[in-house]
């Protein structure tokens, strides 16, 4: 694609975006499913479990926690960018209940842009990973035909404090911390339909509040919910923890406007290699319209985290933290994984 120094808009220069940019998660367990590597005992959480982040025993009490996430630009502003790109990698951090500490950089870059606009993606990113006590230390960069960025992120916890996406228990109440409908608001954006202000302030929020507010509260299971989409997050807990997911339907919140845009067809390309891999694990009511199946597996961008706790111990955090509301409940382990009802 080319592009013109003249009048930067960063969308033009890019097929997909955000999360929506995702390897389609039936391509990827192909590519990692069953894949030989000798492993340490120290390693406690890799790859195979689909966890948020790998975790690393230090052998004193604590663990180190590493991920990495990057993507293609979502708006056009170059700061805006950098700040989302930084928000949506320092959250697996928080998803596994950890404190991030240092960052590095990851950087794509068009040579025919002016290196202003990685500059103030950059300025973009190190205010989001100030506000979250973050420190980019250093980073790569290579010259390619569509700008990416994002950056891989060391944590710290205690060991006893981590975070998996295989801990739900049947009788554990599900709670969310964001609204869902990130993906039809920006693929509405893009399409030059609406500014998609309330999905862009989103993205740029941390979930750092939501990992605080559950101190000292049981957890028995957390993920967050990105290009995969509710249903591939839910699925993913589900399938590790040996239980099944119940989601109500109803008791989900999206941003305003997102039902809309699924009616009037702005879908990302995500939500359907989501449905393809996830749909023989899924119950969804015949009756429903392809509106909702539309918002259930839409990809999100920099989304809420996903916790599963103890209904007194949800009640507690919803209390804290009052973004937060209740989506559902674990059973015992049913027909399918997850059943929306």
């Amino acid at each position: 694609m080319e592009c013109d120094m003249e009048e930067v808009r960063l969308t033009q220069l890019v097929r997909s975006s955000g999360c929506n940019a995702k390897l389609p998660p039936g391509d990827l367990h192909k590519a990692l499913d069953n894949l030989a590597q000798k492993r340490r005992d120290a390693l406690i959480e890799g790859f195979e479990s689909s966890d948020d982040a790998l975790v690393y025993d230090l052998g004193d009490g604590r663990v180190l926690i590493e991920t990495v996430d990057f993507f293609p630009p979502m708006v056009d502003d170059p700061e805006i960018f950098g700040e989302i790109a930084a928000a949506n990698a320092i959250s697996d951090i928080y998803a596994m209940g950890g404190e991030p500490e240092i960052a590095m950089s990851l950087m794509c870059f068009p040579s025919c842009l002016d290196i202003s606009v990685m500059r103030r993606i950059m300025e973009g990113a190190i205010r989001k990973t100030e506000e979250a006590g973050v420190i980019i230390a250093g980073g790569h960069t290579l010259s390619d035909r569509e700008p990416k960025f994002g950056l891989a992120v060391t944590g710290f916890a205690d060991k006893a404090s981590v975070w998996t996406n295989y801990g739900a228990r049947e009788g554990d109440a599900i709670v969310l911390t964001k609204k869902l409908g990130v993906g039809l608001l920006m693929t509405q954006h893009k399409a030059g339909e609406t500014d998609a202000a309330s999905a862009i302030l989103q993205m740029r929020m941390l979930n750092k509040e939501a990992k605080e507010a559950a101190r000292g509260l049981k957890v028995h299971a957390a993920t967050d919910v990105t290009g995969f989409s509710l249903m591939g997050h839910s699925y993913e807990v589900a399938s590790a923890s040996g239980v099944t997911i119940r989601i109500h339907f109803d008791s989900l919140e999206f941003l305003e406007g997102a039902g809309e845009a699924a009616r009037f067809g702005f879908v990302p390309e995500g939500r359907y290699t989501n449905e393809d891999y996830l749909g023989p694990n899924i119950q969804i009511p015949p009756s429903f319209p392809l509106q909702f199946r539309d918002m259930l597996f839409s990809p999100e961008t920099s989304g809420g985290l996903l916790l599963f706790m103890p209904p007194d111990d949800a009640a507690e955090y919803i209390r804290r933290y009052n973004r937060a509301f209740a989506i559902g409940e674990v059973t015992g382990k049913d027909d399918k994984p997850v059943i929306i009802i």
